[in-house]
C-alpha cells in the first residue's frame, strides 16, 4: 500500500536545522571525505565543525577505514564483556599507554561515560572515603556541558535542557567555572570529586586562565576528592596537545575521552583512571552491552595510533593560530570577542547584527557548515587535515556575511 508524504515518518525536531532538509532542495548530505561533505546535486561543503569533534582525523579517514573493514572481516563484531578479545586487550593496553592510567572502562557515547564517571566517584566516595552512601555530592561547574541524560540536565544551568524533564537527580553542587575559590568553599567532608571541562566547550570554547588545571589539581589532592576532567570534546589533539590537561602538565584522578575516539565513524567513549579508583567495581555492578566492541577497539586503536604518530599536531597549532588571527581581524566589525585554543575557536558575534545561528545558516548557503554555541558564538572545529586556503575560505565567508549584514 503507498503512503502519501504527509504521512512519512521523521526525525525528532531535537536539533535546530542550518539547512533546509525538504527533499526538492537537494542539501542533504550523501558523502564525506577529509574536510568535505557533498550533497545530493554534487555540491561540497567545507566541514567547520568536525562532528563536534569526533571527526578530528576528517571523513572517510583511511587508517580508520582500514581498522573497520580488517576487523568486519574477521567476523568478529560483538561478545560478551565476560570474554575478552584481543583487540579490547589491546585497546586498553594502547589507550592507558596514552593516558598514563591503569584501568579503562570502555563505553559508548560521551554522556555515558561520564554517567560512569559519577557512579565511579559515588562508590569509590563510599568504599574508599567513606562518605555515606546517601551522603556524596559532586562539584560541577556552571555552562557545563556534560551531554543530555536526566543525570547530566540535573546539573546543568541550561534550561533549554532541562525544561520538562523534572524530577531532577540530588548530589551536585554548581560553581563558576574558572573560580578555585569557589571550588574551595564548596568542598565539605561529603564531597567525592569536582567533574569539569577543562575548556567550555559548549558554552562558547571558554578557556580557563592560565595556572587554573594546576590548582584545580592542588585542590582536589588536598582535600582529599578526586578530579575529573571531561576531555571528551578537549581531547585528541583538539587544543594542540593530546589533551587539554596537558597544557598545564595536569593528571586528573579520572579522565573521560570519547568522540574522536572513535574516528567519526564509531559510537566510543571511555573513562580512565588507576586501579584505586577504577578497581571499585565488581563484577554486575556497571556495564555496556556494545562498550569496548572489538569494532570500536580497533578503531579507537587506529585513533589513538594517528594521534600518537604527530602528523596533525603542527597543522593544528599552525591552522589554529590562522583561524584565530582571521577571527580576530573582525572584532569590531559584527565580532565582540574572540576565543580558543589550537584548532578550536568560539566567536562571539555582535547581538546588535545578529545572533550565531544566524550567522550558521548564512554560511550554510555559502557552503560551509558551523553551528552556533549557546545563542551568540559561533563554534568553529575543523578537522585537523584543513588546509591553509580552506581556512582562508571560511574566515572570508564569516567577513562578507557580517559585512553584508553590517552596511545594509
Amino acid at each position: 500500500m503507498s503512503v502519501g508524504n504527509e504521512n512519512l515518518s521523521e526525525l525528532v525536531h531535537n536539533y535546530e536545522p542550518i539547512n533546509d532538509v525538504h527533499v526538492a532542495t537537494g542539501k542533504r548530505m550523501v558523502a564525506a571525505k577529509g574536510a568535505w561533505m557533498y550533497d545530493e546535486n554534487g555540491d561540497r561543503y567545507l566541514d567547520m565543525l568536525a562532528g563536534y569533534s569526533a571527526l578530528n582525523f576528517g571523513h572517510k579517514n583511511p587508517h580508520i577505514v582500514e581498522a573497520i573493514k580488517t576487523q568486519l572481516d574477521t567476523g568478529l563484531t560483538l561478545g560478551p564483556r565476560s570474554v575478552r578479545t584481543t583487540e579490547g586487550d589491546l585497546f586498553a593496553q594502547e589507550l592507558g599507554a596514552l593516558t598514563g592510567f591503569e584501568m579503562v572502562l570502555p563505553m559508548n557515547g560521551g554522556a555515558e561515560a561520564v554517567e560512569s564517571a559519577i557512579k565511579t566517584a559515588r562508590k569509590w566516595g563510599q568504599e574508599v572515603k567513606g562518605v555515606p552512601n546517601e551522603d556524596a555530592n559532586i562539584i560541577v561547574m556552571e555552562n557545563n556541558f556534560h551531554g543530555r541524560t536526566t543525570t547530566i540536565i540535573s546539573f546543568s544551568d541550561d534550561e533549554s535542557a532541562r525544561n520538562g524533564f523534572g524530577p531532577f537527580t540530588p548530589g551536585f553542587r554548581r560553581v563558576p567555572f574558572d573560580n578555585i575559590e569557589a571550588v574551595e568553599d564548596a568542598i565539605d567532608e561529603n564531597t567525592v570529586a569536582v567533574l569539569f571541562e577543562p575548556i567550555q566547550g559548549e558554552a562558547g570554547i571558554r578557556v580557563p586562565q592560565p595556572g587554573y588545571l594546576r590548582a584545580m589539581r592542588e585542590v582536589c589532592t588536598r582535600e582529599g576528592v578526586l578530579m575529573i576532567a571531561d576531555e571528551i570534546q578537549s581531547g585528541f589533539g583538539r587544543t594542540g596537545k593530546n589533551f587539554a590537561c596537558d597544557h598545564e602538565d595536569v593528571k586528573p584522578d579520572i579522565m573521560i575521552v570519547g568522540k574522536a575516539l572513535g574516528g567519526g565513524m564509531i559510537p566510543s567513549s571511555a573513562i580512565v583512571a588507576n586501579r584505586d579508583v577504577l578497581g571499585v567495581f565488581h563484577p554486575g555492578e556497571h556495564g555496556s552491552t556494545y562498550g569496548g566492541n572489538p569494532v570500536a577497539a580497533a578503531v579507537g586503536r587506529a585513533a589513538i595510533a594517528l594521534l600518537q604518530s604527530g602528523h596533525y599536531e603542527n597543522n593544528v597549532r599552525q591552522r589554529g593560530n590562522q583561524l584565530m588571527a582571521g577571527m580576530e581581524q573582525l572584532i569590531g566589525h559584527g565580532v565582540t570577542e574572540v576565543r580558543g585554543k589550537g584548532l578550536w575557536v568560539g566567536v562571539d558575534i555582535d547581538p546588535d547584527l545578529m545572533t550565531g545561528h544566524d550567522v550558521a545558516v548564512k554560511l550554510f548557503a555559502r557552503n560551509v557548515i558551523a553551528k552556533e554555541a549557546h545563542e551568540q558564538t559561533l563554534r568553529l572545529s575543523p578537522p585537523f587535515g584543513i588546509m591553509p586556503h580552506e581556512i582562508e575560505y571560511a574566515v572570508n565567508q564569516v567577513r562578507d556575511i557580517l559585512y553584508i549584514t553590517g552596511n545594509k
